[in-house]
């Protein structure tokens, strides 16, 4: 990607209290989209939310204009600003990659744009992808090991006396929710019980 080339750059920005580090940030931001010759779309500022908030408005409307092809590059300060995980990093770098948009984090040097980029990407994405199969063999190894001392799995079984009162609650013609809220039981343990499921 050269200088000349025109561009059109989505700004995403995020702080948890600190009004003065958004301004920062922006301002960096601003002075590199200039220098490469492009132009700001628009900016997105998540302003009191942390990188843990699973509702953030403005990284909302961001994707949704992404989904849109609104923009070109999307442009961060760092990496844990715009993400709470890895996970959801490489997550949110694959949609947009698929949508055709390049990811730029201005101080980590990471440009989805260049060679470099894109094979920094692809190792974050392999690492990832590492670490979740093997969260997902030690979970397999763990319930194997629990079956194999004879441990239950899956929820507790819910005792006879109760089943007895649901019986007696539906009988009187309570629905399922009524008899699960009463009973402090699962609407759906009550129903596939009641119903004669195991």
């Amino acid at each position: 990607m050269t200088p000349s080339t025109s561009k059109t750059v989505a700004i995403y920005a995020r702080v948890s209290t600190d009004k003065q580090k958004v301004d920062m940030q922006l301002r960096e931001l601003r002075a590199f989209v200039q220098r490469s010759g492009w132009s700001i779309y628009e900016e997105f500022i998540d302003q009191g939310y942390t990188g843990a908030d699973i509702k953030r408005p403005a990284l909302t409307l961001m994707m949704d204009a992404a989904r849109k092809r609104k923009f070109d590059i999307l442009l961060v300060w760092k990496l844990d600003r715009l993400s709470r995980s890895l996970k959801d990093l490489i997550n949110t770098l694959d949609e947009l990659g698929h949508l055709g948009i390049d990811f730029i984090s201005y101080d980590n040097n990471l440009n989805t744009s260049t060679p470099t980029g894109k094979l920094v990407f692809q190792i974050i994405g392999a690492v990832a992808e590492f670490e979740k199969d093997i969260i997902r063999e030690r979970v397999k190894a763990g319930l194997a090991n629990a079956k194999a001392k004879g441990k239950r799995l899956g929820r507790p079984q819910v005792a006879d006396q109760i089943i007895e009162q649901a019986q007696a609650l539906r009988l009187r013609g309570f629905s399922y929710r009524a008899i699960g809220r009463q009973l402090g039981v699962d609407e759906g343990t009550v129903r596939k019980r009641l119903k004669g499921e195991t």
